[in-house]
């Protein structure tokens, strides 16, 4: 049995000082009926909390740690140039040599703009898009989520378009009046609205596989479909690879799934644990952001030297050979076992995978293809406060990821399957 001593003090404290006591709102623990663990290091596949407690991790810091906690590579390239200035905005050598590694690793992107987040980047693209083709409305799906610009955060209905209800309260009506939400991996609704005000549509946006409802993969036909209404009618296609990007494959969900979009959005990987984003796309797309261009967008901690060198550190890892088949042999190797155990055991959880990223879906026993409401999340709850007891972190919350990072070798493998084994039992 953990104690969480130390952790409870500090969550007391920062709950006077930080709204909730959190800097991101799933840090709470809400859902899942506990209070957060202070980390306090972590180190390959391990985290430790305040009060002494390791943890094998499966949140790798929401995607980011693919390559596990303070990789060597990626360590020492930033205290490399820690020692030479953490910042200058002006034009540094290494912007361009992580500008190139991006442009040569993702199939669809020739030139690419740095920024600080992937929010930055998703919001910062649907202004290109809409500066590109004049035109206003925006598609986005139920249950993908793009960060937290005001254009994004548009409730999922259970009409076939909601258009412009802010999901959240400080988002005015008339900033999202031109978002239409559609339901994920399904055509046909977005054949509709598109064939009635195609001509006012700038960007459809989609996660290539939603990650933010959980993992649940394009459906056969979903991504190649997009491709074609939007060609047809001079849509921007918009890929969020926030996740995705260099998680699947070198070069992404668009290499993946072999579909290429005209703009995509990346972060989490692309800065190896530093806060960055980008987004790049076709030349003469790109070229309409200023300097060159009438579309402004600019920061003064974009292209950061410390950010840039462990981005550029993690990608120059990732393009070995091989790597990609590790993650995805160890990845699935879990999947499985989970899948096995849930049967074993009786418990009705649909496992969900793809690459080295993964969801325990509780209370369904059909796949998931959308977002779903019909989700057990008391028994996830429970089955998260029994993980983290027996030294195992995953998400906070049932509609998230959880990633296999480099680090998680075969023995933490198999150690989290007979944790697995043991949790299912007593769920």
């Amino acid at each position: 049995m953990h104690h969480h001593n130390l952790s409870k003090k500090y969550f007391e404290k920062a709950k006077e000082v930080i709204p909730g006591g959190v800097n991101s709102p799933v840090r709470a623990c809400k859902s899942v009926g506990c209070d957060p663990v202070f980390i306090e290091r972590g180190e390959g596949c391990f985290l430790y909390d305040a009060d002494g407690n390791k943890y094998i991790d499966y949140v790798c810091s929401w995607g980011p740690m693919i390559l596990g906690h303070c990789h060597p590579e990626v360590c020492g390239a930033v205290s490399e140039a820690m020692y030479q200035g953490m910042s200058f905005g002006a034009p540094t050598w290494k912007e361009v040599e992580l500008a190139e590694k991006i442009v040569s690793m993702v199939p669809s992107i020739e030139k690419v703009r740095l920024v600080n987040s992937g929010t930055e980047a998703t919001m910062s693209a649907i202004r290109l898009a809409r500066g590109y083709t004049g035109r206003k409305k925006i598609i986005k799906f139920d249950g993908c989520y793009h960060g937290h610009a005001d254009s994004f955060l548009v409730k999922a209905g259970s009409g076939v378009a909601t258009l412009g209800i802010p999901g959240s309260p400080g988002v005015p009506e008339e900033i999202v009046s031109n978002t239409i939400a559609l339901p994920y991996n399904q055509l046909d609704p977005v054949k509709e609205v598109v064939s009635k005000q195609g001509e006012e549509i700038a960007a459809i946006i989609v996660e290539p596989v939603a990650a933010n409802m959980g993992v649940v993969p394009p459906s056969e036909g979903f991504l190649e479909g997009l491709r074609e209404i939007t060609k047809e009618y001079g849509i921007l296609l918009i890929f969020d690879e926030v996740i995705t990007g260099f998680r699947l494959a070198p070069g992404g969900a668009q290499q993946y799934f072999n579909v290429m979009p005209d703009i995509t959005c990346l972060g989490k990987i692309i800065g190896g644990g530093m806060p960055v984003g980008a987004y790049g796309g076709k030349k003469e797309i790109m070229d309409y952001i200023a300097p060159d261009g009438p579309v402004y967008q600019a920061g003064t901690l974009s292209g950061n030297p410390l950010a840039t060198a462990a981005g550029l550190a993690t990608l120059n890892v990732l393009s070995r050979a091989g790597i990609y088949e590790v993650l995805e042999e160890r990845a699935s190797f879990l999947a499985d076992g989970i899948k096995e155990r849930a049967k074993k055991y009786g418990i009705k959880c649909q496992v969900q995978s793809i690459s080295s990223m993964m969801t325990c879906f509780f209370g369904v026993s059909d796949p998931v293809k959308g977002f779903s409401s019909e989700l057990d999340t008391d028994m996830y709850a429970k089955f998260y406060r029994l993980m983290l007891d027996a030294g195992i972190y995953v998400a906070p919350s049932q509609y998230e990821a959880s990633f296999v990072s480099l680090a998680h070798n075969w023995d933490v493998i198999n150690k989290t399957l007979e944790v697995i084994d043991k949790v299912f039992k007593n769920l």
